[in-house]
């Protein structure tokens, strides 16, 4: 047995098999095969598995966004069994003799030399199409593979570290836990297993060997342990301990239902944080009385190109439907510092996180941003929408905004496009913010304390430094401060105020921010249950 130790982002225990997750090396290299018609057959169990994967996924994304959406993958399953394509890899493999990732590299580069030559705006969107597909096969050809539908059952992933962009191509219902060598607990992806309920583990002293792949493993999220090929008496502990949590955590579903409202009738709204529609099913089961935040980014992550108005506006709809008329605040996009996306073509900065990122990318690419808005405002005929803008630091930034958001409408009505009444806020989450938000709040309805960011900034902490944690306290009292200065500016202007970074669901706090006036909490739906049974219990 093997046991190593690393700082828990989730408690909560998970047993099963080991995924060693390393980023594909796809390095194409050529040499000569002594059996031709053994490799082509390679390339042909390569292919089948490779359109099996894009079956599920057509399937997933029909189920998650739209039929319309889900098209993409059905071509790239025909682009697979294309018989030029089939017989130009074909070709290279038995009439020259040579390997089938340099067969399928080759005949990919020439197929969308062909395609871009054409001189055709949807025959250049083949060519990326073309690449992407037999990326996937060599993928599988070289064993490097890391794709959530390569797994077989649901696994523990074990890791260098993640990148969010990364975390969101697996399928949850194919994860047990995270567990990386590096990362901290304040980043978006140990957000992201706090919002899948996920055990996980961060900083772990533990090797990236490529044996432990398939090997019995167990995360223990209370100690911060992981435990590989356990002993029988470890096995045992670990089960009664899985066995009890699962017990309180089914106790807490004796407060659906209930209000969430103290002892002295104060009462606070409990919202839910999301990442996309699959989370939706969690609000629910949680009885989240509404999404505060939506965070529309990861829509754009994880992709080569960006989302269309049709895809946001379906995923947007989709929410807002589920939801049932529930409210439902949607941050429009906040790409940037630790979540890139290569396609956006953002310069490399010395320090993303005070650099080109969230709602001043939305104002310097309008269009972009027009899009997103036009999606939200066609969907908000579904539901109960708001939205809300990340990194707002001045009036006139907000006044801005507003004018494009006129401007969405305009054209919408002038188009006979349905939309509801859509309230609008901002996210507070720099000092600057703070100090005006007695400005800020004449011109919206509602502020939300991004906690994460305005910890980070106020402190003058990379929250995503692992060398800095000794220093990084988000108890702070110069960010206390900064929360109740924000609450008491929006109440005395008529706007309500909401917290909705990781901080929510600090339960050594809630009491503190009831105290302060909080008016809504948004945190992952995991916790939703446990923040309730603490804020009625408040006296």
């Amino acid at each position: 047995m093997i046991t190593c130790q690393g700082k828990s982002v989730f408690s909560g225990v998970a047993i099963g098999k080991i995924f060693v997750y390393k980023k594909a090396d796809n390095t194409i290299e050529k040499y000569q095969v002594e059996d031709a018609a053994a490799e082509f057959e390679r390339f042909k169990a390569a292919q089948a598995k490779a359109i099996t994967q894009l079956q599920a996924l057509y399937e997933k994304t029909c189920k998650d966004i739209g039929e319309e959406e889900a098209m993409i993958f059905e071509m790239h399953q025909q682009l697979l069994e294309d018989l030029d394509y089939v017989e130009s890899i074909q070709g290279i493999i038995e009439g020259e003799g040579l390997n089938a990732e340099y067969a399928v590299f080759t005949t990919a580069e020439m197929f969308a030399a062909m395609f871009i030559a054409m001189n055709d705006e949807y025959m250049s969107g083949r060519a990326v199409d073309v690449k992407d597909v037999s990326e996937r096969v060599i993928s599988i050809l070289n064993g490097t593979q890391v794709a959530a539908e390569a797994m077989d059952e649901p696994v523990i992933i074990l890791a260098e570290d993640l990148a969010p962009s990364e975390t969101v191509q697996f399928e949850k219902d194919k994860l047990l836990a995270f567990v990386t060598q590096k990362g901290s607990a304040n980043s978006h992806t140990a957000i992201l297993a706090r919002m899948m309920n996920l055990p996980s583990l961060v900083t772990t002293d533990i090797e990236l060997d490529p044996e432990y792949n398939g090997k019995m493993g167990i995360v223990d999220g209370f100690t911060g342990k992981i435990y590989i090929e356990p002993d029988e008496v470890i096995m045992a502990e670990m089960k009664e301990k899985k066995k009890r949590e699962d017990e309180r955590r089914r106790m807490l579903q004796t407060l659906k239902g209930l209000p969430t409202v103290t002892k002295s009738g104060k009462k606070v709204h409990l919202y839910a944080n999301i990442g996309g529609v699959e989370d939706v099913d969690a609000v629910l089961a949680n009885d989240s009385e509404g999404v505060g935040l939506f965070r529309s980014e990861f829509l754009y992550l994880g992709r080569e190109d960006y989302p269309t108005e049709e895809e946001q506006f379906e995923a947007y709809k989709a929410v807002l439907s589920k939801m049932g008329g529930k409210k439902v605040i949607i941050r429009t996009l906040d790409i940037g510092a630790d979540k890139q996306a290569d396609y956006f073509n953002i310069e490399k900065e010395e320090n993303p996180a005070l650099g080109f990122r969230a709602i001043r990318i939305c104002l310097e690419r309008v269009d972009m941003f027009k899009t997103q808005l036009r999606a939200i405002y066609r969907a908000s005929a579904y539901g109960k929408a708001a939205i809300m803008f990340p990194m707002i630091i001045s009036v006139s930034e907000i006044v801005r905004i507003k004018e494009i958001v006129e401007e969405v409408k305009e054209e919408l009505r002038q188009n006979d496009v349905p939309f509801g009444d859509v309230e609008l806020g901002i996210m507070i989450e720099t000092p600057a913010a703070v100090i005006i938000s007695d400005q800020l709040a004449a011109h919206v309805e509602f502020f939300s304390i991004g906690t994460n960011d305005l910890t980070q900034y106020t402190l003058a902490i990379d929250r995503q430094n692992q060398a800095l944690e000794p220093f990084y306290n988000a108890h702070h009292e110069a960010v206390l401060r900064m929360i109740q200065m924000t609450i008491e500016n929006a109440h005395a202007h008529g706007a309500w105020c909401g917290i909705c970074g990781e901080l929510g669901a600090d339960m050594e706090l809630t009491r503190r921010f009831v105290q302060m006036g909080i008016d809504e909490l948004s945190v992952s739906p995991p916790f939703t249950l446990e923040l309730r049974q603490k804020i009625r219990e408040i006296d």
